[in-house]
């Protein structure tokens, strides 16, 4: 029986309290992907504090941490940190958002979204090449987080460039068209070759390796000094049917030199095949009608249209030769520069495969984010 005190004329049962079991906190499950995801908010440079504030808590409660804990951590309250395991167990990544609050209407609603589209169509104030985020801001009077925040939503990235190249040739269908029905139709008992040259490849010697980054990252790494150890030219041609490179590097890339690689081509292909070679438009490729009388009648130039040199498929292959054996790298000499690429031609060819020529579609999302559309 409780026990029974009296006050006055007054009875007051004491009653033993009642104890509640602790509230067990919701337990956070992570998939791979979840992880990785929280994991690159955390080490983003980017992304706002909050929500890496919030990504850090979420990863440490799937690790199996207190709420206590992770707040003396973060050096927040025990009751927010239980919000964001909440929100993010019920919501996922979005739970990891602000809700929308009732109040007074944002600043920076469509009408400030409206404004910094119509000035990036407009001219950069005198002495400067582009707008930036924070010129932009000062513009328009804006806070320079309110103009990344409109940016990004939109998918605009000031700081990222890319080139295209427009031909103007007036026969760019007649000459486009014969190039790709040589890659796509290729005539009987023909062989098909894209030459071109690669001019002045340098053998340059410098450091390299691998070095840390600040957010722990291992990444390849070369000294921004170096020592020059001269240049060479290299020709090549591309067997388009096999994917064969025959190449020859050079001191000089002058006619004489493209004419005698071609020669050297030619002696290896049988003299009852038509040869068709696609080339560009560079001079030395051009006005070689007494060379081509040796051949007359089995070999044939095909030339791109001006400004069009990547509807030749041995500018591919330059691309990989660069990616994979020159960019980046370390020559102590010229001769250490031609036994590099040689060894890749070697390399390639052992395993050697013709490219795919395909029509690229373009379709609408692709050229619907200009400004302009944006806009309307």
């Amino acid at each position: 029986m409780p026990p029974i005190i009296y006050i006055g004329q007054t009875r007051i049962v004491i009653l033993n309290p009642v104890r509640q079991t602790p509230r067990k906190a919701i337990e956070i499950l992570l998939t791979d992907e979840q992880k990785a995801r929280l994991e690159k908010i955390t080490r983003s440079h980017s992304a706002e504090r909050r929500l890496v504030e919030r990504a850090g808590i979420i990863l440490a409660c799937a690790a199996g941490k207190q709420n206590q804990e992770i707040a003396a951590d973060y050096g927040t309250s025990v009751v927010r940190v239980s919000k964001w395991r909440r929100r993010f167990a019920e919501h996922g990544f979005s739970g990891l958002e602000d809700e929308q609050r009732p109040g007074q209407p944002t600043i920076y609603g469509q009408a400030f979204r409206d404004q910094l589209l119509a000035k990036l169509e407009t001219q950069p104030p005198a002495g400067l090449a582009r707008w930036d985020c924070q010129t932009l801001a000062e513009d328009l009077g804006a806070s320079k987080h309110a103009v990344w925040r409109a940016l990004k939503k939109e998918g605009i990235h000031l700081h990222r460039a890319r080139s295209w190249c427009v031909s103007t040739d007036p026969e760019f269908t007649e000459k486009s068209a014969a190039i790709i029905g040589l890659y796509l139709n290729p005539p009987l008992n023909a062989l098909v070759l894209s030459v071109d040259e690669k001019p002045s490849i340098q053998a340059l010697e410098r450091k390299t390796g691998y070095i840390e980054t600040r957010d722990h990252q291992t990444v390849r790494a070369y000294q921004s000094t170096y020592q020059r150890h001269g240049t060479l030219n290299l020709f090549a041609a591309l067997n388009v049917a096999t994917g064969h490179i025959q190449a020859q590097t050079t001191q000089t890339k002058t006619r004489e030199d493209f004419l005698q690689f071609m020669d050297q081509v030619l002696q290896e292909v049988s003299e009852d095949k038509e040869v068709h070679v696609i080339l560009d438009n560079y001079c030395t490729h051009k006005k070689n009608d007494e060379w081509l009388k040796k051949y007359e009648g089995r070999v044939q130039f095909h030339f791109t249209p001006t400004s069009a040199s990547w509807l030749n498929q041995i500018e591919i292959w330059f691309g990989i030769l660069s990616r994979k054996t020159l960019k980046e790298a370390s020559f102590s000499s010229a001769e250490e520069l031609k036994n590099a690429i040689e060894a890749f031609i070697v390399r390639h060819n052992q395993k050697a495969q013709p490219f795919k020529w395909r029509r690229r579609e373009v379709k609408g999302s692709q050229i619907k984010n200009t400004i302009t559309n944006l806009r309307n």
